[in-house]
């Protein structure tokens, strides 16, 4: 079996690589240094689950080749049957370890354990929507709360019954990108309005955007390719909030992307978030520029991330939650709300990791 052979070849050399770096750890020379710890400790941790994974593939390979080989020469015929079974039974769970296996081995999404910027806009809909948006960040400060995330908002514009137009959220912590990465695109909701008298169910949209925060290597920045405007921050129905002027917009030239920041009491504390913002902004826009054949292959089955693209409908009157790009339905909207959604990113992520197993193995 040329496959089976390629694989128990990979586990081996997945395990003597992380013997190697046990035994690297241990070198005292390494133990005196601690930036060479540090990596090779990380590199270690890393490498963990795929080399438990790979143990278990090689095990399971070895303990079934021994139930066969040790049938073979067995004379008692109840004994052959039993060791048989046995084989028969490794055989059967090594395409799941393999399957496994080939998932831990596919690439690394690079931004995976990056801060992100999450960014909530109403659409359609009007004070619908906004109230909505409202709704779905605290949805997210309560998913971020539980995996030890912090969420900070940078720049919002609420309106006077307590809904947002938009809103620009700085998440912070291990994994932040990976975990919100799948919420991108847009979250259509239909209810019955509290404002509406007839007990119709409307349809409104939220979009949401979700970004790696960009390193200052990541984008070169020319100060004369960027316009600053410095103007007075304000509140909900557009009062004056702050005599000074202190929020700052920016905007890049080349590409017109806009950002704006009006949070922060000092002038240079905004225009420090908004620089911040925009290259995130710009990372996410040049990134976009070279979508693989990755990206387009995948789009049936999880979707673009494209921000006109909707994904997700919150249907109040039935309680349900269904994500359109792997058409899973959920019927807790309450906890979901709550910012119980792990269930949901958790089937958002297989189905990614899915599609790009069934990619590379056409390759």
């Amino acid at each position: 079996m040329p496959q089976q052979d390629d694989m128990l070849k990979k586990a081996e050399g997945i395990l003597q690589k992380y013997d190697e770096l046990s035994k690297k750890l241990a070198d005292p020379a390494v133990l005196g240094d601690m930036d060479a710890w540090r990596k090779l400790s990380k590199e270690h941790a890393d490498l963990g689950e795929l080399a438990a994974a790979a143990g278990e593939y090689k095990k399971t390979s070895g303990d079934m080749a021994a139930a066969f080989e040790a049938a073979e020469s067995e004379t008692d015929r109840e004994m052959r049957e039993l060791l048989e079974e046995e084989g028969y039974a490794c055989k059967e769970r090594l395409p799941a370890l393999a399957d496994r296996l080939k998932i831990l081995l596919l690439p690394k999404d690079k931004n995976d354990e990056r801060d992100c910027v999450l960014e909530i806009r109403a659409g359609v809909g009007g004070e619908e929507a906004a109230l909505f948006a409202a709704e779905l960040l605290r949805m997210y400060r309560g998913f971020c709360a539980a995996h030890r995330l912090k969420l900070e908002v940078e720049d919002e514009n609420a309106t006077e019954l307590g809904g947002v137009k938009e809103v620009t959220a700085h998440v912070t912590g291990s994994g932040a990108y990976k975990l919100l990465k799948y919420e991108s695109g847009v979250h259509r909701v239909q209810r019955v309005p509290e404002t509406e008298t007839q007990g119709r169910i409307h349809t409104s949209a939220v979009s949401v955007a979700v970004m790696p925060e960009a390193e200052e290597v990541d984008v070169e920045l020319n100060d004369k390719d960027v316009r600053i405007d410095i103007y007075h921050s304000g509140g909900a129905g557009g009062q004056n909030v702050n005599k000074v002027a202190s929020a700052v917009r920016l905007t890049h030239l080349p590409t017109g992307i806009v950002v704006q920041c009006q949070n922060e009491r000092s002038q240079l504390q905004n225009k420090a978030l908004a620089y911040r913002m925009l290259r995130t902004k710009l990372y996410d826009y040049y990134n976009s520029q070279n979508r693989s054949q990755y990206d387009q292959n995948r789009k049936n089955l999880i979707g673009s991330g494209d921000r006109s693209e909707r994904i997700r409908t919150y249907n109040f009157p039935q309680g349900r939650v269904t994500d359109h790009r792997i058409g899973l339905s959920l019927y807790s909207i309450e906890s979901f709300m709550a910012g119980e959604i792990d269930e949901m990113v958790e089937a958002l992520a297989v189905a990614d990791r899915e599609a790009q197993l069934a990619l590379s193995e056409e390759k």
